[in-house]
């Protein structure tokens, strides 16, 4: 989550410390966002960035926080004009929007997909994405109740995102086979609920 800037002058600076750090991520790597690479490349001052941002972690989380935002933009934007009363159809437009998505952003793909240490992606930020697939797989599917509707989403939304990580740790970027595991975990999580619940 980024700063709250309350000017004109704080917010292009937040904007300039994220670009420089995003550019860090696409050409150096993670492990070189830090306060004085960011200091340097930007031209701000030390003491600029750390007002801002205390540590390099937390440039690195409102980089996320940007990412998953966009991703629960772009999700919600693509997903408007889909019709199937078919699961496994939903499912598979729900993986197919998010691959696209981070296909998109390489940087999205570095920071979320690539990156197992520190920091996690934020429970809100997650949450935000969870609910947009929940809203384009109930406007198409009439499921049975579920108990916890709310976290059988966030799981749903956790396995994509986990498969994809894997893909994109195991063969150096997300690709087809990413896509397909994520399916095929996704409808059957799904699908299990849907059982169960019945």
């Amino acid at each position: 989550m980024s700063p709250i800037a309350k000017q004109d002058r704080s917010r292009k600076r937040i904007e300039t410390i994220l670009a420089t750090a995003e550019d860090i991520l696409l050409n150096k790597g993670i492990e070189e966002i830090t306060i004085a690479n960011i200091s340097e490349l930007s031209g701000l001052k030390r003491t600029s960035t750390y007002k801002f941002f205390p540590n390099p972690d937390d440039i690195k989380v409102a980089l996320i926080s940007k990412y998953m935002n966009g991703c629960s933009n772009s999700f919600s934007t693509k997903s408007k004009d889909i019709k199937t009363n078919q699961l496994s159809i939903v499912i598979l437009k729900c993986v197919e929007i998010l691959y696209e998505y981070f296909k998109e952003f390489k940087g999205a793909e570095l920071i979320i997909l690539n990156n197992t240490v520190s920091p996690p992606i934020n429970s809100d930020a997650m949450a935000g994405l969870a609910s947009e697939v929940q809203v384009f797989i109930e406007s198409n599917i009439k499921l049975p109740g579920m108990y916890n509707k709310d976290g059988i989403y966030r799981v749903l939304t956790q396995i994509i995102l986990s498969i994809f990580s894997l893909s994109a740790k195991e063969d150096g970027e997300l690709n087809e086979t990413g896509k397909i595991e994520a399916h095929r975990a996704g409808y059957a999580y799904m699908l299990n609920w849907v059982k169960q619940s019945s």
